[in-house]
């Protein structure tokens, strides 16, 4: 099947040709990667569509361009212009649904995917079921409900997306999320598939190599906003004094200098920067704790990079934020809130009581892998397109002129 993945993805390209650390998530440009991978390895033919989202206010024409620097290959990235006006930003909308008109005529699509209900997102879907027919599947990773109405539910424009997003909910074929509650907005009978993460092959490769090669570290690697706790994992680090251990934080983000300035006083604190997928394995294959203090108050979600550190073999303390299996939630130490004295506290009980040799690292592996997930996904695009059929849009005509 010839498949377009409608996302807000950043690849290289963008993050060097557009400001984009404001809305940057390194955890959802790689699970976007990971997915267009197993799909494409599957023998369907992906292409994947982004806005590339420019949120920062700015008098200036970015003009729409294929990714130079691809992460597959054969999976092009295409992405439309910007103009990040106030009152203009709507148009990467109009401009993302050009692209994906181009796209179709180049060579018809089978069926859409679409990653979250941004507006983008949304108009392209609505675009699609009622002109195309097309089957549509969400990929829910975070609720944008929540994220709405906290950025302008009250503005008619906010409330008018937050509509259109409720109405698209009903026209689906296919919904994958990361938890029941997301699974639960759509209808009972559209096919579904709850998926938590997908563990990389160079996370499975990195941990057969490095089975006996684990320093005394705490890892965070991950997207620098607010949102992920780390201003005070760094406070609690600074607190907890843990002789002989180290703190790690990879990845970038609008939060990235202040985290520098908060640790500057600090050698046990070592910063790797923005990291490929093999490095990151390394990194975290090479730790014994991860940290993912996330806050819970933001999403009901659940963070990609959980299982991938479960995976890698790492005890993970964490803030609840979703439901696993008794034995994978065997690697796991929950924090109540991502408060400084919180992770402080736990993070010495669990290096004390050496919890950390408690991990869950095949349990993920075998749940979450390329050959699990891959199978899922298959089953589930069956399912779909089955659904599709039975409950084809049909496509709306052109009316035609009185004479």
């Amino acid at each position: 099947m010839r498949i377009a993945y409608i996302a807000p993805y950043q690849g290289l390209g963008l993050v060097k040709s557009r400001p984009s650390l404001g809305n940057f998530s390194l955890g959802g440009r790689v699970k976007i990667e990971l997915i267009a991978e197993l799909l494409q390895t599957s023998s369907h033919t992906i292409e994947i569509l982004s806005q590339g989202e420019v949120i920062e206010r700015r008098l200036k024409f970015y003009p729409a361009f294929r990714e130079p620097e691809p992460f597959h290959t054969d999976i092009p990235v295409h992405y439309a212009s910007a103009f990040p006006v106030t009152f203009l930003n709507g148009s990467s909308s109009m401009s993302l649904l050009h692209i994906f008109k181009a796209r179709h005529r180049v060579a018809p699509f089978d069926v859409v995917m679409i990653y979250n209900l941004k507006p983008p997102q949304v108009t392209c879907a609505n675009y699609a079921i009622r002109r195309l027919g097309l089957p549509v599947i969400l990929e829910y990773e975070d609720d944008q409900f929540i994220e709405m109405a906290a950025m302008g539910g009250t503005r008619f424009t906010g409330r008018f997306y937050l509509s259109g997003a409720k109405r698209l909910l009903g026209s689906l074929s296919g919904c994958v999320a990361v938890s029941p509650y997301l699974l639960s907005q759509v209808p009972d009978n559209v096919p579904k598939l709850l998926l938590l993460g997908v563990v990389s092959e160079a996370i499975r490769k990195a941990t057969e190599q490095g089975k006996n090669g684990r320093q005394n570290w705490v890892v965070f690697s991950g997207t620098h906003s607010w949102a992920q706790g780390l201003e005070q994992l760094i406070k609690a680090w600074g607190i907890a004094t843990l002789p002989g251990w180290e703190l790690h934080i990879a990845g970038h983000g609008h939060l990235t200098a202040t985290l520098h300035k908060l640790a500057e006083n600090d050698a046990s604190i070592v910063f790797h920067g923005m990291l490929d997928r093999d490095e990151n394995a390394r990194l975290l294959t090479a730790s014994r704790i991860a940290v993912v203090p996330y806050d819970a108050s933001q999403t009901r979600g659940f963070p990609f990079k959980t299982i991938e550190c479960l995976a890698a073999g790492l005890h993970v303390i964490t803030t609840p934020l979703g439901t696993l299996a008794p034995e994978m939630e065997a690697g796991i130490t929950y924090i109540k809130d991502n408060s400084s004295d919180t992770i402080s506290a736990c993070l010495k009980k669990v290096i004390e009581e050496r919890r950390y040799e408690c991990t869950s690292g095949e349990e993920t592996l075998k749940a979450f892998g390329s050959v699990a997930v891959s199978r899922s996904l298959d089953t589930f695009l069956g399912r779909v397109m089955t659904f599709g059929a039975k409950n084809k849009c049909q496509p709306m005509q052109p009316v035609t002129a009185i004479r």
